[in-house]
Parts: structure tokens; C-alpha cells; sequence
């Protein structure tokens, strides 16, 4: 890796710790989101605790820097620019240094890096994940198979083989924070949209 990856990955980082959702949460109710609900500071989570236009308003935020950071990547970098940007932009969502490696889950700046990449495969697989919510009210599952779908259409649309690899590292990390939630759903224990959260 360049000092200039090397660089364009710790900006992306850095840009991932910037949380919305605990942002949000923080200084419109003065609470830690982390401590509600799932744990988890993330739109779902700004959803069920604070309400829709919070977790909208952190949805969009989260999918904002997602593609920023890509942007920026790919202006500084070009394509390996990008997706090291896209690594760790999602990498310092999940696991940000600055709150204590208690992070989020991904999807809605997985979401802002695939729309700055190809915005023709979100646009195939978010009508899909809003359906699947929409008959069963597990954001979850909406989540895990939008994951799921993105590396196989990245393959079946032959898109370059850099970027193909990276969607499966995006869509690994993004089913990796989503384990427990998958045996929930197995068990029949998953939350589901609309219930409202409680304080652990």
C-alpha cells in the first residue's frame, strides 16, 4: 500500500467516526444511543429509540460520509483510492476509535459507498430491502439479504474485478455485524420495526 492509500484510509477512518446516530441522539435528547435498544448506534437503532425522523436523519448522515469518503477516494486515489475509502469508512463506522470501538453496523454507509460506486446497484437492491421490511418488519433481514445481493450483482454485471472483490469484503463485514441479529431470526427473538426501545 502508498502513502497515499495509506493516507486516503485513515482520513476515511477518521471520517467513519463520525457518528450520526450518537450525534443525534447526544444533543437532541442528551443521551448515549449505545445504551438503548440494540446497543448500537445506528439509524435502526435512532429509529426505535428517538423515532422516524431521527433515525431518517441518522440513516442519511451515516450514508453521507459513506460517500464522501469514496468520492474523495477516488479523486485522490482513483479506483484503489476508492475503495480503500470504502474499507475504512465502513471499518470507522463498525468500530470507531473515538467512541470506543462501539459502533454501528454499516448498512446505511455501505449504502453511501455503493451509491458514490454504482449507484445502479442500489438502485436494484434498496426497493428490494424496503419490500422485504415493508411484509416482515425486520430491518435485519432487509440488511443481511441487501448484503448478501450486492457482491452477486457486482459479479453478474461484471463490474472490474477490484470492485467486485471489494463488495464482498463490504457485504463479509456488514453479515459480521449482523450475526447476532441472524440467530435472533432464527430463534423467532428478532425486534422488529416499530417496537419501541428500551434502555439497557
Amino acid at each position: 500500500m502508498t502513502i497515499k492509500l495509506i493516507i486516503i484510509s485513515i482520513i476515511a477512518y477518521f471520517l467513519g467516526n463520525i457518528s450520526a446516530s450518537y450525534i443525534i441522539a447526544k444533543y437532541t435528547k442528551g443521551i448515549d444511543i449505545r445504551k438503548y435498544g440494540s446497543g448500537n448506534a445506528g439509524a435502526t437503532n435512532v429509529f426505535r429509540t428517538l423515532g422516524p425522523k431521527a433515525g431518517l436523519l441518522a440513516f442519511l448522515g451515516d450514508a453521507l460520509k459513506g460517500a464522501i469518503a469514496v468520492i474523495l477516494g477516488y479523486i485522490t486515489g482513483g479506483e484503489d483510492g476508492q475503495i480503500a475509502a470504502g474499507i475504512f469508512v465502513v471499518m470507522g463506522h463498525n468500530w470507531p476509535i473515538l467512541l470506543g470501538f462501539k459502533g454501528g453496523k454499516g448498512i446505511a454507509t455501505t449504502i453511501g459507498a455503493m451509491i458514490a460506486i454504482n449507484p445502479y446497484i442500489v438502485a436494484a437492491i434498496v426497493p428490494i430491502g424496503i419490500v422485504i421490511i415493508i411484509i416482515t418488519k425486520y430491518v435485519s433481514l432487509a440488511s443481511v439479504m441487501g448484503m448478501t445481493l450486492f457482491p452477486i450483482l457486482m459479479l453478474i454485471t461484471k463490474q472490474p474485478a477490484k470492485l467486485v472483490l471489494f463488495s464482498f469484503l463490504l457485504s463479509a463485514m456488514a453479515i459480521y455485524r449482523h450475526r447476532t441479529n441472524i440467530v435472533k431470526l432464527l430463534k423467532g427473538t428478532e425486534s422488529k420495526l416499530g417496537e419501541k426501545a428500551k434502555k439497557l
